[in-house]
């Protein structure tokens, strides 16, 4: 029997649960964990009863929703962030959870042991002890600025005021009451002394109550930029809000001495209202800046609010209701507020920073402007391009000479063409680079434009070049770091690579972007189990990234572990159905042999993205598969390779594209334009594993059975999985001798 059970803990009116080190009390609202007590927002607590008072029952998701938001009128993210807090409080692993188990597509389920509470005289759990009353801040040095902050202009939209500083009056007593002197101990000139003593100290704290709130700096320079929270009626709003986050990001990054954060809508830190110390241990900052931003017809309502994350207490906040046409002039004044709490004093050059906040003077540019930003750095990627290049082409419109907007083009086209593999793509973002770069050189988002246009070109000392340049913005470093990484890494030079990630890391750390990228340059490099490591941390810091779950699910796949796989792929199609998983989940059916399911699933993918020349191969090899569909396959091939074809002119140096293309020539009776792509694909030395793999199929289908075995050796030795080899009906019989080999091989080695 479980334990639950025994205790009655599932009963509906139950107070109090314990499992592991945890105890849960509904009563006093708390959560403690190996004695310490670990912050919840009040629905996350809220979910977690439900689950608790239902142990070992699956809750399907409209129950939890019902139960706890009253009505099922909220999107599913809400329980997504919710899950994903509790885990963070119980230190659960969505991976390999022990207490919440994910049913995708229904529900949760709390799977943990509850016990019964102990008898009497048995010693309960340990409870956290009551934390230490915070001491009162230190005023600062004299001549600094100690004027009271924000409080005039305070507007109930805000996310919070001064209400919890701490209370000196209370601390005041009991100072009194410990220090207290003993009769027999003192006589009375010692009391009396002791009395002014006292009456010195109470009119103290008056005066420093009359004085007003000191603004206590944090321990170091780094801030977390919170998503500003958009409380405009209107829900497609949320772009001005969250451009306006973006543009503040990058001004703080651009000021000497301030580390900068990266937090995005879709990660674990984007929800609003969660507790800035678990914020500051996940991103490794001593503030988080959080906003909302409410537009009224003309006017911008702005309520600001920076806290430190070692105490939890409001370091400054600011209310603000201004015209739109003052959303410039309001940002550098927040921006100045924030670096001025955080260094002490404003930067010397601090018009930088009031350049930075103003791309433009046209207030109708600068909007969709904005929309731009939010499409660019939308999750899943490759729909952002054309989104993204409309509303920079808007801005560009209201303002022929907003640079940054042109430079905005040029970098959703190429985020489109490397997402997709779509070449037009390459063409548009090589004209919108050059005109970029004849309105202004000089301007650094031009350099760092003109750096991904090379490297993705695989023009590797020109990108490094412009990518040197781009590192002269602050704002701009961690995303120059990210693409000198991967452009020395295409040459080889990993170790190297690595580092400019780890800088890159360091100037934003808790991104799962610059996680994700790491992780796809491990998989590149051959290291399968770094690379899964690095998305699943990326998967956790982005839980709603379509993208990174696919990704990683397309990691598990290659490993040969369906199982995760799988899973991976069904809670990335919860999220948004995309053709990426659509793709990866055909290729999972495929390996099974479930060949006509697979087909359906690729065709399913190319409806969502017909530019992207895999779908079309996995398409072709699923119908060429079942002699009943096999002369179907000739023409999703040919599509394959007209597309491919039109990606290796612009990418040379794509060894995994390389020897896709000389297998789809191979499909179509081109023997010789088959061998010649796979030469070229070996000799550049990269994606071994891919190349050898695509090689084999490619060879044995050309009716070299010797030069087959010989890649698919090389497959083996780069960790290739034995399921996915014997998934191709055409290596499944060239598998055996292989495996042989290299077992002879394994011991050969082990006997030296």
């Amino acid at each position: 029997m479980n334990p639950s059970q025994a205790a009655g803990a599932g009963a509906s009116g139950e107070q109090r649960f314990r499992f592991d080190e945890i105890v849960v009390d509904a009563a006093a609202h708390t959560l403690v964990r190996a004695g310490v007590h670990q912050i919840v927002e009040p629905k996350a607590f809220a979910v977690l009863l439900v689950l608790l008072r239902r142990a070992d029952e699956l809750v399907v998701r409209d129950e939890l929703l019902d139960a706890v938001w009253g009505h099922r009128h909220v999107t599913p993210g809400v329980l997504t962030r919710a899950i994903a807090q509790l885990r963070h409080a119980l230190g659960d692993d969505f991976h390999h959870p022990v207490y919440i188990q994910t049913q995708h597509a229904l529900g949760y389920r709390f799977i943990g042991v509850l016990l019964p509470e102990p008898a009497p005289g048995e010693a309960p759990l340990p409870e956290a002890a009551i934390p230490d009353p915070p001491a009162a801040p230190v005023a600062e040095t004299p001549g600094a600025d100690s004027r009271p902050v924000g409080d005039s202009h305070r507007h109930p939209d805000g996310p919070g005021t001064r209400g919890d500083r701490p209370d000196r009056r209370v601390s005041a007593v009991a100072t009194e009451d410990a220090a207290r002197p003993h009769p027999a101990r003192f006589g009375s000139p010692q009391r009396w002394l002791l009395v002014a003593v006292l009456a010195v100290a109470v009119v103290a704290t008056v005066l420093w109550y009359q004085r007003g709130p000191v603004r206590p700096r944090p321990a170091d320079g780094s801030i977390a930029v919170l998503p500003f929270t958009s409380l405009s009626n209107d829900k497609g709003d949320s772009y001005f809000a969250e451009g306006l986050a973006v543009e503040m990001h990058d001004a703080l990054a651009g000021v000497p001495g301030i580390k900068v954060a990266a937090c995005r809508p879709d990660s674990a830190c984007g929800k609003r209202g969660a507790d800035v110390k678990a914020l500051g241990k996940m991103l490794g900052v001593a503030t988080v800046l959080d906003t909302s931003v409410r537009r009224v017809g003309s006017r911008v309502r702005i309520n600001a609010r920076l806290s430190d994350t070692h105490t939890g207490f409001t370091v400054w906040t600011g209310s603000y209701d201004r015209d739109g046409s003052d959303l410039f002039g309001l940002q550098s004044e927040i921006a100045n507020e924030v670096v001025e709490s955080l260094l002490g004093v404003l930067p010397r050059n601090n018009q930088a920073l009031a350049r930075r906040l103003t791309p433009t003077r046209n207030i109708v540019a600068y909007d969709a402007y904005l929309k731009g930003l939010q499409q660019l750095e939308a999750p899943g990627g490759n729909g952002a391009g054309d989104g993204a290049v409309a509303s920079f082409s808007q801005a560009l419109a209201a303002d022929p000479a907003f640079v940054r907007a042109q430079a905005g083009i040029c970098r959703a086209e190429i985020k489109r063409f490397e997402s997709v593999r779509d070449a037009p793509a390459f063409e548009r973002a090589q004209t919108a680079c050059k005109r970029a770069a004849s309105m202004d050189p000089t301007l650094r988002e031009v350099s760092l434009a003109m750096g991904e246009l090379h490297r993705v070109r695989g023009e590797s000392a020109e990108a490094i070049e412009q990518y040197m340049r781009a590192l002269d913005d602050l704002a701009l470093r961690a995303t120059a770091y990210v693409g000198l990484a991967q452009t020395v890494g295409a040459l080889g030079r990993n170790a190297i690579a690595l580092d400019y990630f780890e800088r890159a890391l360091k100037l934003r750390p808790g991104d799962g972007v610059i996680y994700s990228q790491i992780g796809y340059y491990r998989y590149l490099t051959g290291d399968i189990d770094k690379a899964i490591e690095s998305y699943r941390t990326a998967s956790t810091l982005q839980p709603d990234d379509e993208g990174i779950l696919s990704s990683l699910g397309g990691l598990y796949l290659v490993k040969g572990d369906a199982v995760h796989a799988g899973e991976a792929f069904e809670r990335s199609l919860l999220i948004k159905p995309n053709y990426e998983a659509f793709s990866n989940l055909g290729t999972l059916k495929y390996e099974t042999g479930a060949y006509a399911e697979a087909a359906d699933l690729y065709r399913h993918a190319t409806e969502i993205n017909p530019d992207d020349y895999r779908i079309w191969g996995n398409l072709g090899d699923a119908l060429s598969a079942l002699p009943a569909t096999a002369a179907q396959a000739r023409e999703p091939y040919r599509h394959a390779a007209q597309l491919a074809q039109r990606y290796v002119g612009i990418k040379t140096d794509d060894a995994h594209a390389l020897s896709l293309l000389s297998w789809y020539h191979a499909n179509l009776g081109e023997a010789d334009a088959a061998r010649g792509l796979l030469a070229r694909a070996e000799a550049l030395g990269t994606e071994r594993g891919e190349v050898a793999f695509f090689g084999a199929q490619a060879l044995a289908l050309l009716g070299d059975a010797a030069g087959a075995r010989e890649r698919l050796a090389r497959a083996r030795a780069s960790n290739v999985s034995t399921r996915r080899i014997a998934a191709s009906p055409l290596l499944r019989g060239l598998l055996a001798p292989v495996q042989t080999q290299a077992t002879t091989g394994d011991r050969q080695a082990l006997n030296r």
